[in-house]
């Protein structure tokens, strides 16, 4: 195969990330970054500024160009939620595979879409969720195959994480339940935690929306925002297993998110950000940290393979159990704001942060009870 031709679309924030890998697969000879899309042209500091990569407005102004010097093989979408399903549409239409960044859509129906447009179309699209790459989720999968805890009582994720009022200014759409008439969803189980949700899943074999049975959601927010920051979330699967994710976004301090499975002979807990798997049984102790695979150098491989059963790492097809999850969250109702004798704040101006009373401890419980908030009885939500 030629080597395949790499765009970028939304190249600040997160998105220069992607341009910085597909520069570094540019440096190593194995792809070539063609194309870079955003309204906003890469200005002197930006990773694709100097660089001699040509510059699109938007995504139809790349396709539409005469030259096929820049048609790229893979679109790389980091943009604002409500334009993944048209953007991603429109780049599978035009021929192309598509590495989209979570969540996958607005809303579970939009993913029914797009899985009929990689379909009709014999598209790859690969999503996001990073931690889908990560060597240590299969074998946490396997360890629990294999009986190392014994029965699985329940899977859980813990996430306690800070954001400042820059973080919800961020972007018009942040922080939104709804903007300009559509779905948005962007709150701390659907955004900055949704590795939490989708991996504790994973692990649990938990990926397709049927493999869902329901899902309860308990939402809060003490920042002045329309989406959730603090929220608790019970799923049961179709074969009656448990998750419970404890999520906040006005924590003391930030910790690392963890994946904690449970079980009647001992428990497996991952940070998930580091690929640091503990085992923790009456046999054995276990503590490793493993590699991980970069979802766009898995997307290429796949173009590459001639195996037809080769599959994605996060194929879209497999998000399908977040995004039940994500449709709790966005028709459920509005988020509750917590009262403000349970809230302190910190800082001035761009700074200024919620720290939510022992929060930590609360997101804890919910992981290993698959409880929610009001079940449990946190202060808040009386």
């Amino acid at each position: 195969m030629t080597t395949p031709r790499i765009a970028v679309v939304g190249i600040h924030g997160h998105g220069e990330k992607h341009v910085q890998h597909s520069r570094a697969l540019q440096d190593a000879g194995r792809a070539r970054l063609a194309a870079v899309v955003d309204p906003r042209e890469p200005l002197e500091g930006h990773s694709a500024h100097g660089t001699g990569t040509a510059w699109f407005p938007t995504l139809g102004d790349l396709l539409s160009s005469p030259d096929p010097d820049v048609r790229p093989d893979v679109v790389v979408l980091c943009t604002p939620i409500p334009t993944h399903l048209p953007l991603a549409r429109a780049a599978m239409e035009a021929g192309m595979d598509v590495l989209l960044e979570k969540p996958t859509t607005a809303s579970l129906a939009e993913l029914t879409e797009l899985v009929a447009v990689t379909e009709r179309t014999g598209r790859l699209c690969q999503v996001g969720f990073q931690t889908f790459g990560s060597h240590a989720v299969p074998a946490a999968a396997e360890l629990v195959a294999r009986g190392e805890i014994g029965e699985v009582l329940g899977y859980g994720a813990v996430g306690t994480w800070v954001r400042d009022t820059a973080y919800w200014n961020r972007a018009p759409w942040a922080g939104r339940r709804r903007l300009d008439g559509r779905d948005v969803v962007d709150g701390v189980v659907t955004n900055p935690l949704a590795h939490a949700v989708a991996t504790a899943m994973r692990i649990g074999g938990v990926t397709r929306a049927d493999d869902i049975a329901w899902v309860e959601t308990d939402l809060y927010r003490a920042n002045p925002i329309e989406s959730d920051d603090t929220s608790s979330v019970r799923v049961t699967a179709t074969d009656g297993t448990r998750y419970g994710f404890g999520l906040t976004l006005c924590a003391p301090e930030r910790s690392d998110a963890r994946i904690i499975v449970s079980g009647t002979r001992g428990e497996i807990e991952l940070a998930y950000e580091h690929d640091r798997l503990v085992l923790r049984s009456n046999r054995i102790i276990m503590d490793k940290t493993y590699g991980r695979t970069s979802l766009i150098d898995d997307l290429l491989e796949v173009r590459a393979s001639s195996d037809p059963d080769r599959r994605l790492l996060c194929d879209v097809r497999d998000t399908g159990a977040f995004m039940r999850v994500m449709e709790a969250v966005r028709t459920g109702p509005d988020p509750a704001p917590i009262p403000a004798e349970h809230v302190t704040w910190h800082g001035e101006g761009d700074e200024r942060r919620p720290e939510v009373r022992d929060v930590e401890q609360w997101c804890e419980r919910v992981a290993r009870t698959q409880q929610t908030f009001g079940e449990l009885g946190a202060p808040w939500t009386r």
